[in-house]
């Protein structure tokens, strides 16, 4: 009967010590780690016009309206796909109706169209742009940078941020006097590409005053873009 009791705290014992195998692994995986971070960054040339015009109408006979808000476009769409190397893109189109000063009667409606064009080629877009606003207004002129910029720029940036990772991993080893390191984990993160740069577009003021096509004057600038490497190594020691 003795004999199985020392049998049974012996058996206890094992399984117990068995068990707390897992913890003192745990213990020993965050056994000399560190923690880093690296930043790289560098400017990328907004290489993508984005110009927004629109046409904006009124009439008193809805049907009226929407045909002549539909002609105008279509002229200018058919314009725009005489040009090479543009992107076009229909904005929104809106109708509300429009009261009488009490706010109770319509006594018309207004309606608005927009047409997006976009291109890298800042020269075919700013002559196309001076030539439709004969019949279309500006809304807006943007400068972002094209997908294929952006593809190129981050897989480098990439790169960049895990050389700049493991010089500092390597000289965290040297400072701490180990013989090596290696990575436990490691996070890439960009600081996400910037929403398109609004221009305020100098030619609306000219265009009012001049019924001749004007060419807009671009200046796109860059976009400072980032990426961060953030992780933990372990440092081996001598």
């Amino acid at each position: 009967m003795h004999t199985f009791r020392r049998s049974a705290a012996f058996l206890a014992l094992t399984v117990g010590s068995i068990a707390s195998l897992p913890a003192l692994a745990a213990d020993e995986l965050h056994y000399n780690q560190i923690s880093l971070r690296a930043e790289v960054s560098q400017e990328v040339a907004r290489d993508l016009m984005i110009v927004t015009l629109y046409t904006e109408e009124q009439n008193t006979d809805p049907a009226k309206l929407a045909a002549d808000v539909s002609t105008t476009m279509n002229k200018a769409l058919a314009q725009a796909k005489q040009v090479k190397d543009i992107t076009l893109r229909q904005g929104s189109r809106n109708s509300y109706p429009i009261y009488d000063t009490k706010g109770q009667k319509i006594t018309g409606w207004r309606e608005r169209a927009e047409l997006r064009l976009e291109s890298s080629d800042f020269a075919a877009l700013s002559k196309l742009t001076g030539e439709l606003l004969g019949d279309l207004k500006m809304g807006g002129m943007d400068f972002a940078i094209a997908d294929p910029t952006r593809k190129s720029s981050e897989d480098q940036l990439l790169k960049e941020a895990v050389s700049a990772f493991k010089a500092r991993a390597q000289l965290a080893t040297d400072a701490l006097g180990g013989k090596g390191y290696k990575i436990v984990n490691l996070n890439l993160n960009s600081n996400g590409y910037p929403q398109p740069y609004l221009r305020a577009p100098m030619m609306m003021k000219a265009a009012a005053m001049d019924s001749a096509p004007v060419t807009p004057e671009v200046e796109a600038g860059t976009s400072q873009v980032s990426m961060t490497a953030d992780g933990s190594i372990e440092v081996l020691m001598q």
